[in-house]
């Protein structure tokens, strides 16, 4: 591994727009690639930070729009439900809308490595996908960064040798704005509604993940999840693509599957997923389906795939156990943002009691009603507990509106007690921003709030 080469973007002119988390660090990495750089964030103390930077600041909706692109950060929308002022301008002006992963590509292939690319997306899976895959590929011996929607920003990454790969997890968001990106393996997991205000429909969603496998060629490997009926269909397309395409399951046979618990692919059982504590339910035997299929694809040795899984550590805020009082186990799975996850966090316990609220997604819980009688209490948080409530009320769920995960926490260790139930599980199936920064902090909190109840 080493640093890009400070002429690579010389004589380019880039605005980057949003300082977040992954906007200040591309601002700084193109900026040392040689590239003319000014940034904006409509938040001053942002703006400060990047000053502080050494970065030159410029209001893209003011002056001067002479530019080769503008990287704008994720989350800030360029269409829908509303663009940007600043990404109406660029368009208006034909300037492209770019990702910081299309410049990491970019970097890469002008530093004239090799390097290979995996990308990974789906609705629900993708960081445990890609950090298990990076897990693989690190144990094995492969030079590998991991980043972009999960932990490092995409520029951060350093410049990796021919045999080396790029791990990268990609968002919608992200996948609508690259232009060049071709990964040599990648995967879609699986599709359910999210994103809807961003993307205008389940159609304009699902367009914007199929874009991972854009620009494929013969000798690339596409790996598609066929547990829901969306990606199947999306497999079927994907058939008459040039890229060899690899089905994976969680719960049924396919190329590669972990149907019954138990790894299978074409040459027959790999491993028993039991021996993997880190890896619970259908839902991550697909995860450990795919890392398998896209490992395979990049070259690692089956026995290493199954020598490597079993020492996976996880990732906080999925189905993390975060303290054990009176043999009741709290359970942060904060990451479930949607119902969707939510789902695959129920159904992994028989009696539980269930945290959840936040900002509920489209449809709310009402898909979970399948799990309802799994669920001995549930206590509802957030902005949209009521919504919540409203659903377990019609569905006879016992429950009790609490406000807070403050309020939360220990009315759920009585509730456990009360009822016999072994497992605490928050698991909100809502966005966390009415009260939190992000679900990382949301999930924080929980595990601080255990562990607090536990030293009582």
């Amino acid at each position: 591994m080493s640093t890009f080469p400070n002429n690579l973007f010389a004589c380019e002119r880039f605005s980057v727009v949003g300082l977040g988390r992954n906007g200040l660090p591309a601002a700084t990495a193109l900026a040392a690639m040689g590239a003319t750089v000014t940034a904006w964030d409509d938040n001053a103390a942002a703006r400060d930070v990047a000053a502080a930077a050494g970065i030159t600041l410029a209001d893209p909706c003011a002056g001067d729009l002479a530019l080769d692109a503008m990287v704008l950060s994720p989350g800030i929308p360029h269409i829908l439900p509303k663009p940007h002022p600043a990404a109406a301008r660029a368009l208006a002006a034909g300037v492209p809308i770019l990702t910081d992963v299309e410049l990491l590509y970019r970097a890469v292939r002008k530093a004239g490595s090799r390097a290979r690319f995996a990308g990974i997306t789906g609705t629900n899976g993708k960081s445990t996908t890609t950090a298990l895959l990076a897990h693989i590929l690190a144990e094995s011996g492969v030079p590998m960064a991991a980043g972009a929607n999960l932990g490092t920003a995409a520029l951060s990454l350093p410049l990796l040798p021919d045999h080396g790969v790029y791990v990268l997890e990609m968002s919608s968001y992200m996948l609508e704005r690259i232009a060049t990106v071709r990964f040599d393996v990648a995967v879609m997991l699986n599709l359910s509604a999210d994103h809807i205000d961003r993307h205008g429909d389940m159609a304009g969603y699902a367009r914007a993940k199929r874009a991972i496998f854009a620009r494929q060629f013969a000798e690339d490997t596409a790996v598609i999840g066929i547990d829901d009926g969306l990606s199947r269909a999306m497999a079927d397309e994907l058939a008459l693509a040039p890229a060899r395409l690899v089905r994976v399951s969680g719960e049924v046979s396919s190329a590669v599957t972990g149907a019954g618990g138990i790894l299978h692919d074409a040459f027959g059982p790999l491993m028993d997923l039991g021996a993997a504590p880190t890896l619970p339910g259908s839902h991550n035997w697909q995860n450990a389906a795919a890392a398998t299929a896209m490992a395979q694809a990049l070259g690692v040795a089956r026995g290493d795939i199954a020598r490597h899984i079993p020492s996976y550590p996880g990732l906080p805020h999925r189905q993390q156990k975060v303290a054990e009082i009176d043999g009741i186990a709290f359970i942060n799975d904060s990451k479930a943002t949607n119902a969707d996850a939510s789902a695959r966090a129920l159904g992994c316990y028989d009696k539980l009691v269930w945290i959840a609220g936040g900002m509920a997604k489209e449809g709310g819980i009402e898909p979970l009603a399948a799990y309802f009688p799994r669920i001995a209490h549930a206590l509802l948080i957030g902005r949209d507990a009521p919504q919540l409530a409203a659903t377990l009320t019609a569905r006879n769920v016992p429950h009790t509106l609490v406000e807070t995960l403050e309020n939360a926490a220990p009315a759920a260790l009585q509730a456990a007690r009360t009822t016999g139930a072994n497992v605490v599980l928050l698991s909100p199936a809502c966005a966390s921003f009415d009260q939190f920064s992000g679900f990382d902090a949301r999930g924080t909190r929980f595990a601080e709030l255990a562990a607090r109840l536990g030293a009582n």
